[in-house]
């Protein structure tokens, strides 16, 4: 970070990452500032995706001990799914990686998803950058399995690690509408179940109909430590990862934060209670009033900053 930015913070001291990353959360004085004054690094990000059940929170553990093997200081950004209705999060990402929570090499922060349906908002791609700029040697980022939709993980994170289970038979046919084309790595979890090898097997075949892309396949044990290394070697060796890899995270976080400052301001309760209204016109067509929502709001922007 530049010396004269009121902003300090550094991954040797924790309170101050924290601090930081509840600024640009909660959207609190300056943290526009301070996200303008980061100073990017080259830290690596990599996402695990993978459907509910397929123990991503216990690979992430796994692969943190084998990172902290290696001497390297480890930041976590574990996105939790957020309820439409009371827009709470679970959050309990923490309780699954109790054993490195305390540890002083390890950053672990939850984050809701806010209702973005791929489990991801732009806050994701703040935070993140905020993480690399306090100067970690990995970050990982788990994203909460919902489906095609998790496509949005590959606009953040260097190498995607999609998780899967032998049991997710029909999960498999889900690959071929998105994930596949996201997935750096499918990762087969919990592989010493019954099944394993011949679900390896199909993912397979379907890798190599699908014009011939390398995506190598690994088999974990993530509870016993099975596997992790193989898998830890392939996070670590990011540099390998194509040239035009950059400019296309680039784009997706651009896009992400624009949106994000376009819906700014734009009050969800409010927005209901002006449709409740707007239904008694008879003349009521749902794209005119989003056409005159958006302008009302743009013009109210423009009033803001005269």
């Amino acid at each position: 970070m530049a010396q004269n930015n009121p902003f300090q913070f550094h991954r040797s001291d924790f309170r101050s990452v924290a601090r930081a990353l509840t600024i640009v959360e909660n959207n609190l004085t300056g943290y526009q500032q301070l996200l303008q004054s980061l100073t990017f690094s080259d830290t690596p990000v990599t996402g695990i995706t993978g459907p509910p059940g397929a123990g991503k929170s216990t690979l992430v553990n796994a692969i943190i001990s084998q990172l902290l093997e290696l001497n390297k200081k480890v930041a976590v950004l574990a996105i939790d799914p957020t309820s439409p209705f009371n827009f709470g999060s679970l959050l309990g990402d923490r309780i699954r990686m109790a054993g490195h929570f305390n540890h002083p090499d390890v950053f672990i922060r939850s984050l809701a998803t806010r209702g973005s349906l791929g489990g991801l908002s732009a806050k994701t791609i703040e935070m993140t950058d905020v993480l690399k700029a306090a100067g970690f040697d990995h970050i990982i980022v788990e994203t909460v399995g919902v489906g095609q939709s998790e496509v949005e993980i590959a606009g953040l994170a260097d190498q995607t690690f999609v998780t899967l289970v032998p049991e997710a038979g029909d999960e498999i046919q889900n690959i071929k509408s998105g994930l596949m084309e996201i997935a750096d790595a499918f990762i087969i979890n919990k592989a010493d179940r019954e099944g394993a090898d011949l679900f390896i097997n199909n993912l397979k075949k379907i890798i190599q109909h699908d014009g011939g892309r390398h995506t190598p396949v690994l088999k974990t044990v993530a509870s016993r430590n099975e596997g992790i290394p193989a898998v830890v070697d392939l996070m670590l060796d990011v540099a390998k990862q194509p040239g035009d890899r950059k400019e296309l995270l680039l784009t997706e976080k651009v896009y992400h934060i624009i949106q994000q400052q376009r819906m700014a301001g734009i009050d969800k309760k409010k927005l209901r209670q002006d449709i409740a209204e707007a239904l008694h016109k008879n003349d009521f067509n749902l794209y005119k009033f989003a056409a005159a929502y958006e302008s009302q709001k743009s013009r109210i922007k423009s009033q803001d900053r005269d």
